[in-house]
């Protein structure tokens, strides 16, 4: 089924979200290419293919809504507002990252943009998302939500079932946000659960559940912009099951030997950048010269924020343990 036109109304938006995903995508990119030139260490996790969901969920949120995302978070960090600069310094361990080099990839934060934290273990952002939504009840914020980013791999977390629960029972203004790529690491969604309709699991909390197509940012835009006025006005937790599809690995040492290279060229061709650059074609939204000029403003920012994070001090050796608990030695920092 094509997609819906991009109304007048809706260009600027549209051109937003193109330019969220580009960067985002960008970002990955440039990771990956640091990390096999040996410029970073440690791990990460890509989510190119899947900026759709992560553009669209977040340029509908405003920023004072908290997010929490998950070790595969880039994308939403950065759709989220967050500083660029300080992020790819944390990938480079360094002073000026986020977490003053101390998280690196999977730990990146800017509450200023609502961003609260990305977490490397499966599924402990619903958790955390109902903390905030219980502290906005509480401050009494009439216009703020909490969103929690989890995948289908975590579904079958305790944690995530219990915040679900809580989030129903005490009415909370949390927005669940499930990403669906099909995979949990390297294990298909059908393997590892019998009914692969991820909207029923809000049928016990008695959850109102929507889906959407993670790879169409438009659609997504659309319908998180819904579901949030509804979590406003009914103040009542809401689950979004994004479909989306991951075409990088796991990780960055995953070599995709589960996946055929037929399958992955398929979704290529569903690529959410792709898709919306050629309705914004198609539908006079912008021109070539204009997507040009998108893409090459993206690459710029990414090489910035890289000759930033190379021109940063590494964290000094003295100050190692400041800002972490010690056995006793209490809380340094």
């Amino acid at each position: 089924m094509s997609e819906q036109r991009i109304q007048p109304s809706e260009r600027q938006t549209a051109l937003a979200l193109f330019q969220s995903m580009n960067l985002a995508r960008k970002f990955e990119e440039k990771v990956w290419e640091c990390f096999k030139q040996g410029q970073i260490y440690g791990t990460t996790h890509l989510a190119i293919g899947e900026e759709g969901t992560a553009a669209g969920t977040c340029l509908a949120l405003k920023r004072q809504d908290r997010i929490y995302t998950t070790h595969r978070g880039h994308c939403h960090v950065i759709c989220k507002g967050a500083d660029i600069n300080g992020m790819m310094a944390e990938m480079f361990a360094r002073e000026t990252g986020v977490c003053r080099g101390r998280g690196g990839s999977m730990h990146m934060i800017d509450p200023s943009a609502g961003v609260m934290g990305a977490n490397g273990i499966v599924g402990p952002a619903p958790s955390l998302a109902c903390g905030s939504a219980f502290a906005i009840v509480r401050h009494g914020e009439k216009d703020a939500v909490a969103a929690a980013f989890f995948g289908d791999g975590a579904t079958g977390e305790g944690a995530v079932h219990e915040a679900m629960n809580l989030a129903s029972v005490w009415n909370l203004p949390v927005m669940f946000v499930l990403e669906n790529n099909g995979y949990g690491m390297s294990t298909p969604i059908a393997t590892a659960t019998r009914d692969t309709d991820l909207t029923k699991r809000a049928i016990p909390y008695d959850m109102e559940a929507v889906e959407v197509d993670g790879n169409d940012a438009l659609a997504v835009y659309r319908t998180v912009s819904r579901v949030r006025e509804t979590i406003l006005k009914t103040s009542r937790p809401v689950l979004v099951v994004e479909h989306t599809y991951r075409i990088s690995g796991h990780s960055k040492s995953d070599k995709n030997y589960y996946r055929s290279a037929k399958e992955i060229a398929g979704w290529k061709e569903r690529d959410p950048i792709l898709l919306l650059k050629n309705r914004l074609l198609r539908d006079g939204a912008a021109t070539e010269a204009e997507i040009a000029e998108m893409t090459a403003e993206a690459d710029r920012i990414i090489d910035d924020a890289v000759a930033y994070a190379q021109a940063s001090p590494l964290p000094s050796v003295e100050e190692a343990c400041h800002d972490v608990y010690r056995e006793g030695g209490g809380c340094r920092g």
